[in-house]
């Protein structure tokens, strides 16, 4: 390791350090703007209203959700979403018979393509639903998951 590169790690490091034990970073900070009542939301009408400020959606043709439709595993379910519509701002991914509905919310950036992919939790077997913000409406898709229970078809 060259010593220069090595005292920049330590100068980095040793600067961050003092800026979280002196309160200038803090997880507090960086989760400002996360939306606790959508997340903390007991249906999917409720998760929409605190995300969106309302749970208005127009089901759309444009948004394709790839998922399998038997999940044997409901811990890790992968869940990506693809959408045509321009001027998308966020997708928001739900999972409507979990007891905390919203999963995921992506904001993205104006010049973003739509698309984002994750693994999702299920409890049981549901609709996962999709919805784009895009020009200040909400455009949804829905697809049908099996959940099984050990694998096993239950």
């Amino acid at each position: 390791m060259q010593r220069r590169t090595f005292m920049k790690g330590t100068l980095a490091g040793s600067t961050i350090a003092v800026a979280i034990s002196a309160g200038l970073l803090s997880p507090r900070t960086v989760l400002a703007a996360w939306p606790k009542s959508a997340f903390g939301a007991k249906n999917v009408q409720d998760a929409l209203s605190g995300l969106f400020g309302s749970a208005d959606n127009t089901p759309s043709g444009d948004i394709q959700i790839k998922a399998p439709d038997i999940a044997e595993n409901g811990a890790v379910v992968p869940v990506s979403v693809t959408t045509s519509i321009a001027g998308i701002s966020s997708i928001a991914i739900l999972a409507e018979k979990n007891a905390s509905p919203l999963t995921a919310n992506f904001e993205l950036a104006s010049n973003a393509k739509g698309y984002v992919s994750t693994r999702i939790k299920m409890g049981k077997t549901s609709d996962v639903i999709a919805v784009v913000k895009a020009g200040g409406k909400a455009y949804s898709a829905r697809k049908n998951v099996k959940v099984t229970i050990g694998g096993c078809g239950g």
